[in-house]
């Protein structure tokens, strides 16, 4: 059984990481009209919790799993970036070489 429109746009919210305090405040509700409806879409969707219904609707197509992993990874955007090459030590001594040999000849 398909979910409403309200119930398909709070299990959105939901995969997107929002809690239910704040997909209240996002569609001006209040917490427990939310958390009913969540409860209401677990049961027409057959789910036991709330992230099972999450994996149901990805699975039924209510959600699209590309843009959920898009969603994740900008969510969790740090976890995704590579990590800036370190500087070794010689590194940095030849360049504190260099800047002093350049001060040097402007200084002479």
């Amino acid at each position: 059984m398909d979910l409403t429109k309200r119930q398909a746009e709070i299990v959105s919210r939901l995969a997107d990481g929002m809690t239910a305090e704040e997909i209240a405040i996002s569609l001006c509700r209040s917490v427990l009209t939310v958390r009913t409806q969540v409860k209401l879409a677990c049961q027409r969707a057959g789910a036991k919790n709330t992230p099972h219904l999450v994996a149901l609707a990805i699975r039924k197509g209510w959600i699209a799993p590309l843009a959920l992993a898009l969603m994740l990874a900008d969510l969790h955007g740090h976890a995704m970036r590579t990590r800036q090459p370190v500087r070794t030590r010689q590194q940095i001594a030849s360049t504190y070489r260099s800047a002093r040999r350049d001060l040097g000849s402007v200084l002479a």
